[in-house]
């Protein structure tokens, strides 16, 4: 690992160079603006990755930070080779969006979400549907298609607001249509008895549903596109693979570092080959943990309707997009067939790379959070990012850790305050109705905790990536 900061040069308003030094066996490129606040340590991290031998492409968004071993944040394109730590412990992590058929001011935004923190459990270790090894495996192999089974095999609320046309449409707008190759003999044991009943659960951390309403329409055509207006009550849905992904991602790691070849790379820069048995093991295990984050958010995307139909009646909840942004996949760019780790960044492909999809026209959808507090974005990719594989950001992107931010004690002692204040969290959080599974760690996702989402945006655009369609802003926050 680099025992000093890395060299990084600007090479103009968006983009800073890291060339090849050191034991760099490529270039790297952080897309950053001279306002966007860079750790040493994250940049450092960007370094070990250009270090890897399969290495042939490395670059990070602007909302890169400190992660376990690689940068959250970072993209990294590797010839024949898939690196666990790349993809990160929450395999398939990912934002989903629905929209509403009410404007602001027409529903009491603080009831439904009261009503939604009732149906689905909030934070780390809690349970709700309840799976059979049958119908799981299920899940595993099939991703969302796996609903009807799972509808049939058990008893749950969520399935009050299951319709066969509606999840037609949905299988649709869901990245890989809801469904990677899977296989449940690739999976850790521990994955599939501790994930078991956690579908239909939010979890902890950054995680978050949020009832949001559209503030402003940047594109009116593209809005139409997506059936977006000013003013539009939609539910954003931030989850991923809970324990399921961390128990394939903790093996695998665990694995790739154990390989004589990996001996001085310790479990956080190991790798595997995507010819060797135990590469193709992780691919079809990584495969099962995104098709169970798939299904788990699906499911509490139902669980929302079933809430909004017997509040209000029948209610259509129509998905706009599910992306995923901690994911590796095969993709040809420029000629060359690379395994893209997106840690913590998203897909951004224009029309010509969603053919044969819904969105096939318009490019595909980009939902990009900011924090609880602050505006998130829809963009739709333009088919001119190339130059960061086809990448943006995932998020706003952390400015200080969850410790600096909350501070430590111990046994009712302060030890090191908080570099974010009460005062401070209630400020910027004024007229949002907050609902959090774990109050005594809430200041940890602080708006103040992260980068200023309008400018980590900013980037992407004037980079040429996506364009802006719309800006959402939460009027309820429901948080792990």
């Amino acid at each position: 690992m680099v025992e000093q900061t890395p060299k990084l040069v600007r090479i103009d308003p968006l983009r800073l160079h890291m060339k090849r030094q050191g034991t760099m066996v490529t270039d790297a490129t952080i897309f950053a603006s001279e306002a966007v606040k860079l750790e040493p340590d994250a940049v450092s991290q960007l370094y070990d990755a250009a270090s890897l031998p399969p290495a042939k492409r490395v670059l990070a968004t602007a909302d890169i930070h400190v992660g376990f071993g690689i940068p959250i944040g970072a993209v990294l394109g590797m010839d024949k080779a898939i690196m666990p730590a790349a993809v990160g412990y929450d395999i398939n992590c990912g934002m989903r969006l629905l929209r509403t058929p009410f404007s602001k001011g027409d529903i009491d935004t603080d009831q439904i979400a009261a009503s939604i923190a009732r149906d689905i459990p909030l934070g780390e270790g809690k349970t709700n549907l309840v799976t059979d090894k049958t119908s799981l495996e299920a899940v595993v192999n099939n991703g969302v298609a796996a609903i009807p089974t799972l509808a049939k095999r058990t008893n749950h609320r969520a399935w009050e607001a299951f319709d066969p046309d509606e999840f037609a449409d949905d299988l649709k707008r869901i990245e890989e249509n809801g469904q990677m190759p899977g296989d449940p003999a690739t999976v850790p044991n521990a994955a599939m008895q501790k994930a078991s009943a956690q579908l239909g659960t939010l979890g902890g951390g950054n995680h978050f549903i949020e009832i949001q309403y559209v503030q402003k329409i940047f594109d009116e055509n593209s809005a139409k596109t997506f059936e977006l207006a000013k003013d539009q009550i939609v539910v954003m849905i931030h989850s991923g693979s809970r324990r399921f992904g961390y128990e394939v991602a903790d093996q695998y790691m665990n694995i790739a570092a154990q390989r004589p070849d990996m001996a001085e790379r310790r479990k956080m820069l190991s790798f595997l080959s995507t010819e060797a048995n135990d590469g193709k093991k992780y691919i079809t295990a990584m495969g099962a943990a995104a098709n169970f984050a798939f299904t788990n958010r699906h499911i509490m995307a139902l669980l929302v309707r079933r809430c909004f139909n017997r509040m209000f009646g029948p209610t259509p909840l129509k998905l706009v997009y599910d992306v995923a942004h901690n994911m590796a996949k095969l993709e040809d760019h420029q000629g060359r067939r690379l395994w893209v780790h997106r840690k913590g960044a998203t897909r951004a492909f224009g029309p010509e790379r969603m053919i044969a999809t819904a969105f096939a026209k318009a490019g595909q959808p980009i939902i990009t959070p900011g924090s609880m507090g602050t505006a998130s974005f829809l963009l739709v990719g333009t088919g001119n990012s190339q130059e960061s594989l086809c990448s943006v950001n995932h998020g706003a992107g952390r400015v200080m850790s969850r410790t600096a931010a909350l501070g430590k004690s111990r046994r009712g002692r302060t030890i090191t305050p908080g570099l974010i204040t009460d005062e401070q969290f209630r400020r910027s959080m004024q007229g949002i109705k907050l609902i959090a599974g774990n109050k005594g760690k809430i200041k940890e996702e602080a708006p103040g905790a992260y980068k200023d989402i309008e400018e980590v945006v900013r980037i992407v655009v004037e980079c040429g990536w996506a364009k802006p369609v719309a800006r959402m802003v939460p009027l309820a926050v429901l948080k792990g």
